[in-house]
């Protein structure tokens, strides 16, 4: 499929899809939308792909649903669906790999919805999220009311959430929305390196270890440990301790040079 409105460029087992809508602040068309749902599923299939990185072209992340567009034709709503089984939201929480959002600008609404929808998030210093759902008069419909509440806490979510004020990047780092904070020019190869660190290993054992991740914070407590437990002990029965022993060795190494 050729895209108009993204950019999706693979190298060393890392595709970065870049939201290319910078007039609209990146905002989410329903022609972007069903580019970036092509573009994720697509990278997701690929081989030669072991991380997807998410981010935006010029100064925002992503505006959220275009609102010019919703003036025009409300069926953006209800036709594409902005709930958690509609097709973006799908592509995203199904998505075998691991997906990073390096947050360049204003992640607003959905496009703070888009940013959570990744498994985690490296910003720049100019970045900033908001929840202005209560102010625009729309309930979330991508697990934004839910995830939020996880990440950062009951409290700061229905502060953030019911006021619609805006967080800074630093300020996001502090609550954990975030995990790193970078200087505009070095957001990107910051995280094309986090992303290359994690390609480095076997892509089988990247996709299963998230996989049970997810699965097991979806869980009781309880159960998440027995699905642990009967995932370890399928995987131990195919290892090949050959190749286990050679990967010790390149770790021992790797952490000698990390002290």
């Amino acid at each position: 499929m050729a895209y108009q409105f993204i950019t999706l460029e693979t190298n060393d087992g890392v595709s970065i899809l870049t939201l290319n809508r910078p007039e609209a602040n990146n905002a989410l068309s329903r022609a972007l939308s069903l580019e970036l749902i092509d573009a994720i599923t697509a990278a997701d299939a690929a081989e030669e792909t072991t991380v997807i990185i998410i981010t935006g072209a010029g100064k925002a992340f992503c505006a959220g649903v275009d609102l010019a567009e919703l003036n025009d034709d409300s069926s953006v709503l209800t036709d594409e669906g902005l709930g958690t089984e509609s097709p973006l939201s799908v592509a995203m929480r199904t998505c075998k790999k691991p997906i990073i959002g390096a947050v360049n600008g204003a992640a607003v609404t959905g496009g703070f919805e888009l940013a959570l929808g990744c498994d985690f998030l490296y910003a720049s210093e100019h970045a900033r999220f908001a929840d202005t759902h209560v102010r625009v008069g729309i309930l979330p419909g991508w697990g934004l009311s839910q995830k939020l509440s996880r990440l950062i806490g009951l409290g700061r979510a229905k502060e953030l959430s019911l006021s619609g004020n805006f967080v800074s990047a630093q300020d996001a780092l502090r609550l954990g929305l975030v995990n790193k904070v970078c200087p505009a020019d070095e957001l990107l190869t910051d995280t094309i390196a986090i992303a290359k660190q994690i390609s480095e290993s076997d892509p089988a054992m990247v996709t299963a270890y998230k996989a049970l991740i997810d699965d097991g914070y979806d869980s009781a407590f309880g159960e998440a440990l027995k699905l642990e437990d009967e995932r370890s002990t399928r995987w131990a029965q195919d290892v090949d301790y050959s190749v286990m022993a050679a990967r010790l060795a390149q770790l021992r190494s790797r952490a000698s040079k990390q002290r």
